[in-house]
């Protein structure tokens, strides 16, 4: 079986993706831009082989490496790179050397955010009302039906990159002056805690594996505000929560995919559905899905490609927590001092990509409770700020 996986170093911990396709019998062939000498050892053990192109951006060049790896070891049977940055290159070379997956007609809806909001209501979800707007005069009229404050976003984005809330007719004036050249949706702004409904299915559609991520903040905030991030893998998964995922899982009809999808939980208790990710959630969330069950997802993740098999108990042992720190707020308390006291339940703790750095923090620390409580008063000594002058 040969599996095509796109710039398999990046993120840092994607690499963990072609060591457990290799374990499962396959043999995985790279495609990045980065010198093979630069590759760490574990991807260079794990690939039957790498090519490497000048620009991954460069349509032809993608083409041309496909065209060598169905040369030398035949037929390509996946083409994958678990990043949503690569998902509109992956659907075409999928459809130009007829491999299985998601090809660029069946993306539509998971790439526009106004085409996402159209399969969630038809999957009788609520959503925020919106609308892709062009001119500011249709900016206006739009805020005249919901007020003031609003989100705009471009329809096709990735996270919450140029993402605005708009609070007055001024700021609204300054945006159109500014914006880039991209369709942009306006959305009511929803005043809710997100939660996610994340997982992977099986060739068949089933869902093999879940989990959800509570949020103190919106990714927006945190990136806009220089907010502390933190978000936790409970124990106990939401049930209206994973109601709204099931139902988005079966609307968007996943196969042998990872997903990440997002929503709001208002104080009354409804449920807004945000976003759908036809990719796994960013940062070391996928690791924290190993530490909160003993399990490694990687590994699954092949046996799901290979065997149609995932075998790991989810036993849900840990709540599972992660705090980004970011570099120019000043914390009451050091990483030595949060080592010292809390060292027996922290897992893992390290610099954090820059380009990852504005919405997850510049230095991320992962650690587990059984008790929920035991996390929170981590959590809060960990992004405490020292009292100004200090």
């Amino acid at each position: 079986m040969n599996f095509v996986f796109l710039s398999p170093y990046f993120p840092n911990n994607f690499y963990n993706f072609c060591v457990g396709l290799k374990e499962a019998g396959i043999n995985v062939l790279a495609i990045g831009d980065l010198p093979y000498e630069e590759l760490r050892s574990e991807l260079k053990d794990s690939l039957t082989e790498y090519y490497r192109v000048d620009n991954m951006e460069d349509y032809s060049q993608m083409l041309k490496a496909c065209g060598y790896f169905t040369f030398k070891h035949g037929k390509i049977d996946r083409i994958e790179s678990n990043n949503e940055y690569w998902l509109e290159t992956d659907a075409r070379l999928r459809k130009d050397f007829n491999v299985q997956g998601l090809k660029p007609e069946d993306i539509e809806t998971m790439k526009y955010k106004s085409k996402m909001k159209e399969v969630f209501n038809r999957a009788g979800l609520n959503t925020a009302r919106g609308k892709v707007i062009d001119q500011l005069a249709e900016a206006e009229e739009f805020i005249g039906e919901v007020g003031y404050p609003v989100v705009v976003k471009p329809d096709n984005g990735v996270g919450a990159a140029d993402t605005h809330k708009l609070n007055n007719h001024q700021e609204l004036v300054d945006f159109y002056e500014n914006k880039l050249d991209l369709d942009y949706i306006m959305e009511e702004y929803i005043q809710g805690k997100i939660y996610t409904f994340d997982g992977l299915t099986d060739q068949d559609g089933n869902i093999v594996f879940s989990s959800s991520m509570i949020f103190n903040d919106g990714i927006m905030e945190t990136v806009n505000e220089g907010l502390d991030m933190f978000y936790y893998i409970p124990r106990q998964l939401p049930e209206d929560i994973v109601e709204s995922g099931l139902k988005t899982v079966d609307a968007f009809d996943l196969k042998e995919r990872f997903f990440h999808f997002e929503y709001f939980k208002m104080d009354d208790g409804k449920i807004v559905a945000l976003e759908v990710n036809v990719r796994p959630p960013g940062g070391l969330t996928l690791d924290m899905f190993n530490y909160a069950n003993d399990i490694d997802v990687y590994q699954e993740y092949g046996r799901v490609v290979r065997f149609n098999s995932f075998e790991s108990d989810i036993s849900r042992k840990y709540n599972c927590f992660y705090i980004g720190r970011k570099n120019f707020i000043n914390y009451k308390h050091s990483l030595s001092e949060l080592l010292n006291n809390y060292g027996d339940y922290i897992i893992r703790h390290e610099e954090i990509s820059p380009i990852l750095a504005p919405a997850i923090g510049d230095y991320g620390i992962i650690l587990r409770t059984k008790d929920l409580d035991k996390g929170k008063e981590i959590v809060q000594y960990a992004i405490e700020h020292a009292s100004k002058g200090v």
